[in-house]
This record gives structure tokens, C-alpha cells and sequence, in this order.
């Protein structure tokens, strides 16, 4: 079955929409635990990667967006997901009706570029298919390589938060002028 959204190519990289087959690529990533130690408390169980897996190809059928695998070309292995989503996360009206841009890099890549060279592919394609006036993120505090992406992607802080018991900084991508 071909999954939803797009395919979007970079010279090192394909984003592409989950599979059914990717579950087990997708459950090697989501228990990496240098990639998730941020996201996560603990990297989620089987039956969490799985809801994970169905909740990005659902954001494609009902919202248009969505999360895409990440493969390195010269390999074809998954190495990481990108996009948007709409995760309902209650932080507040100054974030929550806005697109929420998110990443994830398989530790044994980092340090490549590989998540600003995939969010910079897919923040091209959402600036032409839906142009949003603005989108958000949240970045752990101590998580200083995604809030250095998050700066090279245009994204600033606005505001910090608790979410699931950990501290949150709140990120913006203004796209139009206000």
C-alpha cells in the first residue's frame, strides 16, 4: 500500500510517507535512546510505536500534513523522521491551533546535518502547499542540538512550559509578516 503525502527528495536524503513495512524500522528508531532521550522519559513500548506509526499517516488523511520517514539515499536505511502535526498538546492558544514542526535523527547519524537538511525539504514543501502564517515547536531546555536546528530553520522562542512532567521551550516559525 502506498501511504499518504508526499515524497520529497534532498541529495542525501528521501522523506517519504510510513508503511506498514516501516514498523520495524520505526521501532529501531523510537527505541534508539540517544535519539529519544529528549522526547521520551523512557523510549516507547512496541504497542506505542505502533499508535505512533498510525497517528502520522492519519494526520495525512484528515489534516493534509503529517510526519515523513526519513531514508539516507546511498543506503535506503530509515534514519529519522520530519514534518508536522497536530498533537493536541494543551499548551496553550499561542501554540496549540498552530502546525507543530517536529524531528527525530537516529543517533548513529548525528552530527550529519541530516535533520536540518530533512526539515529544510519539508518546511519547503508546507511554505508551498499550505503556507501557514505560522508554526511551533517545543525543544527540551538541554537539548542544545535541536534548538541549534530549530534556530537554522528560522524557529525562536517564545515562551517555556511543562509537558509531560518535563520542562519545554516553546518555538515559532513566523512565515508571513504580522
Amino acid at each position: 500500500m502506498v501511504g499518504l503525502g508526499p515524497t520529497l527528495e534532498t541529495p542525501r536524503l528521501i522523506l517519504r510517507p510510513h508503511r506498514l513495512d516501516d514498523f520495524e524500522a520505526c521501532l529501531f528508531l523510537h527505541n534508539d535512546p540517544e535519539a529519544v532521550r529528549m522526547i521520551y522519559r523512557t523510549p516507547p513500548t512496541r504497542e506505542e510505536s505502533w499508535q505512533r506509526m498510525l497517528r502520522f499517516v492519519g494526520h495525512w488523511a484528515l489534516l493534509g500534513y503529517g510526519m515523513l520517514l526519513v531514508e539516507e539515499r546511498a543506503t535506503g536505511r530509515a534514519v529519522g523522521e520530519v514534518g508536522l502535526g497536530d498533537f493536541h498538546r494543551g499548551l496553550g492558544e499561542d501554540f496549540d491551533p498552530f502546525p507543530e514542526f517536529a524531528w527525530m535523527i537516529s543517533s548513529d547519524v548525528h552530527g550529519r546535518g541530516y535533520a536540518t537538511e530533512a526539515a529544510q525539504a519539508m518546511l519547503g514543501w508546507m511554505a508551498v502547499v499550505h503556507a501557514p502564517d505560522r508554526m511551533v515547536c517545543i525543544i527540551d531546555p538541554d537539548n542544545g542540538p535541536s534548538l541549534r536546528v530549530a534556530e537554522k530553520l528560522g524557529f525562536h522562542p517564545f515562551g517555556k512550559a511543562g509537558y509531560k512532567g518535563k520542562p519545554i521551550i516553546k518555538l515559532r516559525r513566523l512565515t508571513a509578516p504580522h
